[in-house]
C-alpha cells in the first residue's frame, strides 16, 4: 500500500538546501508576511509532477495526511497526485477527490498551490454543474479559498464562458490583498485574451474604482496607448 510516508520519503531524495533558501524568499516565509512559516526543500514543480505520476494510485486518506505536512513541497505533491487521480477516475472518483480538495482548503495556503490545482480540480468538477460552490468561497473570509474561486474559472474562459470570472470579479474588486488583486486582474486579462471587448465592458464601469495592481494585470496585454489612456491615469 502507497503511504504518504512513501510519498515524503520519495520527494524528499529531491531535495536541495540552496534552492530551498531561494524558495523561503521567494514566497514570503518571513514574520508578517503571506507565507510567514511555511517551509521548503528546494524541488522544482517539474520534479514534483514526475513523483506525482509515480503515486497516482494513492489513496486519498494518505493524500490528506501529506496535505497536511509543513514542508510545502509535500502539500504540492499531495496536490499534484490529486489532479492525476481526478484525470483517471470516474464521476465517484472525481467527486471524492473535489470533496477532499474543499474540505482541506486550509493547507492549501500559497499562491502556487492554488494556482496549480484550482481549475483542475474545482474549476473542471463544476463545469457541466452548479457553480455555487464557487461563488461560497468567493465569499469566504480566507483569502485561499477566494483565490481558488477566481483561479477555478479559468478553465471556462478558455470555452469563452466568462460568467462566474466576471461575477467573482466584481465581487472582488475591492479586495486589499495584492495577491488577490493580482488574480482578478490575470483572469480578466485571460477574459481580454478571448473577448477584449468583454474585458473593457467590465473594467470602463469598475477601473477608476478598482485598485491599480488589479487594473495593471487587467490590461497588460492592451496597446500602452490604451493603458495610458484609458486606465493608468488615474
Amino acid at each position: 500500500m502507497i503511504t504518504f510516508g512513501n510519498m515524503k520519503e520519495t520527494l524528499l531524495t529531491y531535495a536541495d538546501d540552496e534552492k530551498a533558501k531561494v524558495l523561503q524568499g521567494f514566497f514570503k516565509t518571513g514574520k508578517g508576511e503571506y507565507g510567514e512559516g511555511d517551509t521548503f526543500a528546494g524541488i522544482p514543480v517539474p520534479q514534483v509532477r514526475k513523483v506525482a505520476r509515480q503515486f497516482r494510485e494513492a489513496p486519498l486518506s494518505e493524500l490528506t495526511k501529506l496535505l497536511s505536512d509543513p514542508i510545502h513541497e509535500c502539500r504540492l505533491l499531495a496536490l499534484l497526485t490529486m489532479i492525476e487521480i481526478f484525470k483517471h477516475g470516474d464521476e465517484s472518483v472525481k467527486q471524492n477527490v473535489f470533496e477532499t480538495y474543499l474540505a482541506h482548503t486550509r493547507y492549501i495556503n500559497n499562491w502556487d498551490l492554488v494556482d496549480l490545482s484550482a481549475y483542475q480540480i474545482v474549476g473542471q468538477y463544476l463545469l457541466h454543474k452548479d457553480r455555487e460552490p464557487l461563488h461560497r468561497l468567493s465569499r469566504s473570509n480566507y483569502l485561499w479559498e477566494q483565490r481558488i474561486s477566481i483561479v477555478a474559472t479559468w478553465i471556462y474562459i478558455r470555452s469563452s464562458d466568462f460568467t462566474d470570472t466576471l461575477i467573482i470579479a466584481d465581487r472582488l474588486q475591492n479586495h486589499p490583498h495584492d495577491l488577490m488583486q493580482k488574480a482578478v486582474g490575470w483572469m480578466l486579462r485571460e477574459v481580454g485574451k478571448k473577448d477584449k471587448k468583454a474585458l473593457v465592458d467590465f473594467l470602463e464601469r469598475r477601473y477608476m474604482n478598482m485598485p491599480r495592481t488589479m487594473v495593471r494585470y487587467a490590461v497588460e496585454k492592451f496597446s500602452p496607448e490604451e493603458r495610458r489612456k484609458y486606465y493608468l491615469k488615474r
